[in-house]
């Protein structure tokens, strides 16, 4: 007995294909019981039978009805095949219409009135083979038709009760078909959503990555710039530790867009200090992140890195201070505050990532008009 592979565990198995054991009885053999009204054509049959007519007529009448009652079933399986495999219509259901069309019209002149046994059946099929409007129309037709036959050559009672039949099936399956189209609509529309929410997710989480990776790299290697002719020792340490967060910012992207990547807040905070001195700004940041609910650390781990970045990268600040609460971050510095610039794509996304989680980002100009408080709520 061999193992299963975890892709094999995991993988969903796409619509319409058969899975590990095979293909679903029931949806299999769903025409089955979509042809099952077909046992009503017994009466046309019997009327054949019971009309008195030669030999040969009543033997063309019989293989009229088999041959409708056969392209049905067919017809029934194109379309619930067609549907399973989400696929529009195609040009052989119209057919499959057609021939039932063709065998009614046929058995009119062996049975009369009694043909418009065969309406339901069109009906009901040509609301699924047709576009909407056009199987609006036939459905109206078919209507128009039975009552017509109704009305003006056979005023019997069997005939209002088909008439009425009609009615009836094409207003049930117009009304399946409409829930129908407007359900896959919405699918479609959730699966276009879900698209978009996972490429603003990819956007945002590569856009914090980069930003908070390439600004620390950014300012360790301007630090080496200076220090080669000083401090040799130490600018080859420095360029060690980018090419370290280089590898680190690479894994992390391709973490990222496999959707694997998760921040943690203990790292954050000590890259935070690590970014901070590499710019030269004093660093108040708290070593141990269990201040926190442990529920809301990923998202504050994540504020934190943007904040973080945005120090180093605009406040031009002499010092930074990273407060932790239960359920909230507070990062302030004392650089040169807001400046009324507009918000870049990593505030708003770091909006998105608070609001997402049923919190309150605020960012303003700290006191008497010098630096810049961050604070976020959860």
């Amino acid at each position: 007995m061999t193992e299963r592979t975890e892709t094999e565990r995991t993988e969903p198995v796409p619509s319409g294909r058969p899975g590990p054991h095979g293909r679903n009885p029931w949806e299999r053999f769903g025409w089955v019981v979509q042809s099952v009204w077909l046992v009503f054509l017994v009466f046309p049959a019997i009327a054949i039978v019971s009309s008195g007519l030669p030999l040969w007529q009543v033997v063309l009448g019989l293989a009229l009805v088999v041959t409708f009652a056969v392209v049905y079933g067919l017809g029934a399986q194109h379309l619930q095949r067609l549907h399973r495999d989400c696929e529009p219509a195609r040009p052989r259901g119209v057919v499959y219409l057609l021939v039932l069309v063709g065998c009614a019209a046929a058995l009119t002149p062996l049975i009369g009135a009694g043909s418009l046994s065969f309406l339901p059946f069109v009906v009901s099929f040509g609301m699924f083979a047709l576009p909407l409007a056009w199987s609006i129309a036939l459905g109206i037709a078919c209507v128009a038709i039975a009552t017509a036959v109704a009305v003006f050559v056979d005023r019997d009672e069997g005939t209002w009760v088909v008439a009425i039949i009609v009615f009836a099936v094409g207003a049930m399956t117009g009304a399946v078909r409409l829930m129908t189209d407007r359900g896959e609509d919405y699918e479609q529309m959730s699966r276009d959503l879900a698209v978009v929410e996972e490429r603003e997710r990819v956007a945002r989480d590569v856009h914090d990555v980069l930003g908070h990776s390439l600004t620390v790299v950014t300012v360790k290697a301007e630090l080496a710039e200076r220090l080669v002719d000083l401090d040799p020792e130490r600018a080859k340490g420095e360029l060690a530790e980018i090419q370290a967060l280089s590898r680190q910012a690479l894994a992390e992207i391709r973490a990222t867009v496999g959707g694997l990547r998760v921040a943690r807040l203990g790292d954050e905070l000590a890259s935070a200090r690590t970014a901070l001195a590499g710019a030269g700004i004093e660093g108040h940041v708290p070593d141990d992140p269990g201040a926190v609910d442990p529920r809301h650390r990923t998202v504050l781990a994540w504020v934190l890195r943007e904040a973080t970045t945005n120090v180093v990268r605009h406040s031009d600040a002499d010092a930074c201070w990273v407060e932790l609460a239960t359920n909230g971050l507070t990062v302030r510095d004392d650089g040169r505050g807001l400046d009324a610039r507009p918000e870049g794509n990593g505030i708003r996304g770091l909006r998105e990532r608070v609001a997402a989680a049923g919190g309150r980002l605020s960012i303003e100009t700290g006191p008497q008009g010098h630096g810049t408080v961050l604070e976020v709520t959860l």
